[in-house]
């Protein structure tokens, strides 16, 4: 009977320390998120322009692209990807604070014909309790670098490392310094790029529309040679959602506008390498603009990256922001270089 109730008192001690720390942090006892395997349904996009069998878009070549569905509710607000192998493997973040995982599969022609072993994962903080709360987790721009993956957050502004790990993605365990005070950025309108340029081996970050006041973009080169504040030239009323740089330097943006007048439009803008530095005005051509009679959506995610023959693709992806009425698409380009 003594052990028995010996065990039972510490069975009660337990609890009650476990109560007592609860309400001194304010938490509850949570256990890390699972990893939700998810099976894609990817509906080929054969025509990028519809009705229309053009391949050619300006520069651009249209290579081929997938409708994604699932049963899953957590599929969708997919914001930013990184492909950690070619065209295959791919990391994203989704603006609900999700991690996804997932490889491409090609057919005979190397065209996109499906999506494989695809995972999502909530991200947590410090105390490994998932985050969430949207306006902590809005995770919007995504840079990858040996073994790296660095996050651009908007709503609570900040630009987090991360290791990888699609089995176990842990909380942050750095912050960078953004460099643009904190009270120019717009709560909705902060970092949507985050890229690296292999180049100049610098990290850029580039805000969606956070307007200095000549009514230039702010950005910033926080990490690498050169650091510090620019500004990239707002080019009608497109805004920007993501970017890339390519092999030569430049730095090639998504962009996006929405009216009810003319639905959503999506733009890719060519940024001349030699204007991205500190205290300059970054500028540069439009490659191709596409409007509601293309296979687009609200597109927010982009990288670039080299096939195995040699080709440099662009890669887009969109967020469906969980409507109805809207689509997660990926799309595949040749950038050719004439």
């Amino acid at each position: 009977m003594t052990s028995v109730a010996a065990r039972l008192r510490h069975v009660a001690s337990a609890a009650l320390a476990a109560l007592v720390l609860s309400s001194l942090t304010g938490a509850s006892i949570a256990e890390v998120p699972a990893v939700e395997a998810m099976e894609i349904s990817a509906r080929p996009i054969t025509e990028f322009q519809i009705g229309r069998a053009e391949k050619m878009f300006g520069p651009l070549e249209f290579v081929g692209g997938l409708e994604l569905t699932s049963s899953s509710r957590n599929l969708g607000g997919l914001s930013a990807f990184r492909f950690l192998e070619p065209g295959s493997d791919f990391i994203g973040v989704a603006d609900t604070g999700y991690w996804f995982f997932g490889s491409i599969v090609r057919d005979g022609e190397l065209r996109p014909a499906g999506i494989e072993n695809f995972r999502m994962v909530q991200m947590v903080d410090a105390s490994g309790h998932a985050i969430d709360k949207k306006w902590l987790a809005d995770a919007e721009g995504l840079a990858v670098k040996d073994g790296i993956a660095t996050v651009g957050f908007e709503r609570d502004h900040r630009v987090s490392q991360f290791r990888i790990d699609p089995s176990n993605m842990k909380a942050a365990f750095r912050e960078l310094d953004f460099l643009v005070p904190r009270n120019e950025l717009r709560q909705n309108r902060g970092f949507e790029t985050v890229a690296y340029s292999a180049q100049k081996q610098s990290l850029v970050v580039v805000s969606e529309k956070s307007l200095d006041p000549a009514g230039n973009i702010l950005a910033a080169i926080i990490e690498g040679p050169g650091k510090g504040i620019f500004t990239v030239v707002r080019d009608g009323a497109f805004d920007i959602t993501d970017g890339a740089f390519l092999p030569d330097g430049d730095l090639l943006l998504l962009e996006r506008s929405f009216s009810i007048a003319s639905g959503v439009k999506m733009r890719l803008r060519r940024i001349e390498g030699e204007s991205i530095a500190k205290g300059k005005v970054a500028d540069g051509s439009i490659l191709f603009e596409a409007n509601m009679s293309y296979q687009i959506d609200n597109m927010e995610g982009l990288d670039v990256w080299q096939r195995q023959d040699g080709a440099l693709m662009v890669s887009l992806i969109s967020d469906d922001n969980h409507s109805i009425l809207q689509r997660n698409l990926y799309l595949e380009f040749i950038l050719h270089d004439d």
